[in-house]
């Protein structure tokens, strides 16, 4: 299997410059500051993934003009990558028209204005930043969620050509539909392009990794604790629930590692198949969830990438509900941090 070369061991940087708690100078100029960085580098990591709503480089009211104060937050935090040596990827977690958590309000996918501005922002992000090396990754769009695959292959595929005109040699990251699962990676065209990397997020099972979320309406009110590993107990309250629920949420008798590895081999698969690198930009467990669990999920799903020389991004580094460290930026548990950060 091909491997990510310098993106084995990462932290995503959410709530900064996407989904931000308000569009406003002072939140950009304090939620993530140098000593951030320095405190990742510190902890033996390699990368972090960024990522980026297009609303803080393209104003709605002025399309295809960008913002240059907006591009200054990305500028900085490659500097503090490179001070840190720290390779990092741009990932667009939000475009124009196209957001994961606004499935009824997107129209990306059948507006041709929306997608040449789509097209026009990667373009932009691939002439500003053509002088760097492998250091510096594009991620195309976060957590696709579409009736199918056909529409984003498309879509896709138009943004790697349109990066290509600019730079032929940058690596480009590609995720699969329905909130990047392993189980679509295989709907993603063939692409002729050397320089691909395919992206899956895991957070299974998900009744486990969001359980009591308040932004879950199945889950956030549940009335039985889903610890890690679990077994036949936790699954006879889980059969128990609704229909609904268990057509939303796979769950299984016995769930510890080899549940974990099960879930993961449609990636290996898929890597194997094609002969590409894939990566894990995304994995957590929510912070309700007690610590001793929140270790073991984790120490469990890192053991089985390191195993399978997949590279990963854990979510997240502060606050967003998986956190790494606090509001002031304190660990929240050094044992949290070793686990996460092993090579």
């Amino acid at each position: 299997m091909k491997t990510f070369e310098g993106f084995m061991t990462g932290v995503n940087l959410g709530g900064w410059i996407s989904q931000f708690r308000s569009l406003s100078k002072e939140h950009f100029d304090t939620f993530i500051v140098e000593d951030d960085i320095k405190q990742i580098a510190s902890w033996g990591m390699d990368h972090v993934r960024l990522p980026i709503d297009y609303i803080v480089i393209e104003d709605d009211k002025e399309p295809f003009v960008y913002k240059e104060e907006g591009f200054a937050y990305v500028d900085q935090c490659i500097k503090w990558c490179e001070k840190y040596n720290l390779n990092i990827i741009l990932d667009l977690h939000r475009a124009a028209g196209y957001s994961f958590n606004s499935l009824s309000d997107n129209k990306l996918f059948e507006d041709e204005v929306l997608q040449k501005r789509y097209v026009s922002l990667w373009q932009a992000f691939a002439r500003r930043y053509k002088e760097y090396g492998n250091n510096l990754v594009f991620e195309l769009l976060n957590e696709i969620v579409e009736p199918n695959s056909d529409r984003w292959n498309k879509l896709s595929r138009r943004a790697v050509e349109a990066i290509r005109e600019v730079d032929v040699d940058r690596t480009i990251i590609i995720g699969g539909n329905h909130y990047n699962s392993v189980n679509t990676l295989n709907e993603l065209e063939v692409i002729e392009d050397d320089n691909l990397v395919y992206t899956f997020h895991f957070y299974e099972p998900h009744i486990l990794s969001h359980q009591k979320a308040s932004w879950e309406p199945l889950l956030k009110d549940l009335e039985f604790d889903v610890p890690y590993p679990s077994g036949p107990d936790v699954y006879e309250k889980y059969q128990a629930k609704s229909q609904e629920f268990r057509d939303t949420y796979t769950f299984a008798e016995t769930v510890d590692k080899e549940y974990l590895r099960n879930y993961l081999q449609p990636a290996l698969d898929f890597a194997k198949e094609r002969n590409v690198p894939v990566y894990c930009g995304e994995f957590g467990i929510i912070e309700n969830v007690p610590m001793e669990s929140n270790i073991n999920w984790h120490s469990d799903l890192i053991d089985l990438l390191i195993e399978n020389n997949i590279g990963r991004a854990v979510w997240t580094y502060k606050l967003m509900n998986f956190p790494m460290v606090d509001r002031e930026s304190k660990v929240r548990n050094e044992e949290l941090i070793k686990v996460i950060s092993r090579k």
